[in-house]
């Protein structure tokens, strides 16, 4: 299969995800197999409720309309063409070994090794299990010869050349370990911070608001720790995220919250609340679901140093070009495909193993 032929299908995938995500439960005019596929994937949502109570039918709708905004055939030729990519004959078997945090977390990987002309070789999460494969029956409908490029797994991964796996630090650690002798991306715990001076407007901080709590602030670049200058006043901060009140209402969210609010008042920790979610000063960077820590600063360079010392933890920092390669308020969860998880290029990887 050309490279041509994969972009022309994964763009179709794009359109697909598009009429499926503005439907909202509606059935779009499309052919009777897309039809099908269209009625699988709301089932499987409906399903998702059920078996994962943090994915909410707002949050997969939102994944699948940020994934169709992304696979347009514009973003993927410029993507690809920073690389040089050959078709083979003997494509490599790449072994993925999905994250589970949110809908579709494993999505970029997969599409970089079949979009790099390799076989992919799928172990997902258990928390994240139920959408990937109706893109897969998508991707075969539009071209058979995807079917012998893609295979699922439950069990132990086998016959592969090499692997990207995403796990916690634990777990990178064996990850590390059991494929020391196979080309391999290893991905840890991160997390993203965000730095206000003190100047920003409503609008900017509602937009902040995205990249804490969309997908209840379980992804690694949902914005966990806040870095704010001396005295600053967190009224407007409040008022800003004020339109996420309603995460309170949802079982998971304010099983955690009423949690960490017991466990900070019964250790006299000083927090702030808002009713939804809690503030308190740490110098960690992963708060828990339901709290944003921050921090104060008082020089600037320093907070740079700071912020460069723990990059390894950081998966993305938002503010109004603070370091270089800030990224803008409310951008955290919509990057681009040559937007890398943890800065590594996969691409690269990808070609050179």
């Amino acid at each position: 299969m050309t490279i041509e032929k994969r972009i022309e299908v994964f763009t179709q995938l794009g359109r697909f995800l598009n009429l499926f995500a503005k439907a909202r439960n509606g059935i779009p005019d499309v052919a009777p197999e897309e039809e099908k596929l269209h009625r699988s994937l709301w089932e499987k949502i409906e399903n998702a409720k059920h078996h994962n109570g943090w994915f909410t039918e707002e949050n997969v709708l939102f994944s699948f309309q940020q994934w169709a905004n992304v696979l347009s055939k514009e973003n993927l030729t410029r993507w690809v063409s920073q690389y040089d990519i050959t078709s083979s004959q003997n494509p490599k078997t790449v072994a993925i070994i999905m994250a589970g945090n949110i809908p579709l977390v494993g999505f970029h990987d997969f599409l970089s090794v079949l979009i790099s002309g390799n076989k992919v070789l799928v172990k997902q999460s258990s928390n994240d299990n139920l959408f990937l494969p109706i893109l897969v029956d998508f991707l075969i409908l539009k071209a058979a010869g995807f079917e012998e490029l893609i295979e699922f797994t439950d069990g132990k991964l086998e016959n592969f050349d090499a692997v990207i796996a995403t796990g916690s630090n634990n777990t990178a650690r064996y990850f590390e370990y059991y494929f020391s002798q196979k080309p391999h991306i290893i991905r840890k715990n991160r997390v993203s911070t965000a730095v206000l001076n003190g100047s920003e407007t409503e609008e900017e901080l509602k937009l902040l608001g995205k990249d804490i709590f969309r997908y209840f602030g379980l992804g690694c670049r949902n914005v966990s720790k806040l870095y704010v200058p001396e005295n600053y006043d967190f009224d407007q901060f409040f008022k800003s995220i004020f339109d996420w009140k309603d995460l309170i209402n949802h079982s998971k969210y304010a099983n955690n919250y009423d949690y960490n609010k017991a466990v900070y008042l019964m250790s006299d920790f000083k927090i702030l609340d808002n009713g939804f979610v809690l503030l308190k000063e740490d110098e960690s960077l992963h708060s828990p679901i339901g709290v944003i820590f921050y921090e104060y600063y008082s020089d600037k360079d320093k907070l740079k140093s700071q912020i460069e010392a723990r990059s390894d933890q950081l998966q993305c920092v938002v503010s109004k070009g603070f370091v270089e390669n800030s990224i803008p308020f409310g951008k955290t969860q919509q990057p681009k495909l040559w937007d890398y998880a943890d800065g590594v290029d996969v691409m690269e990887f990808l070609i050179k193993s």
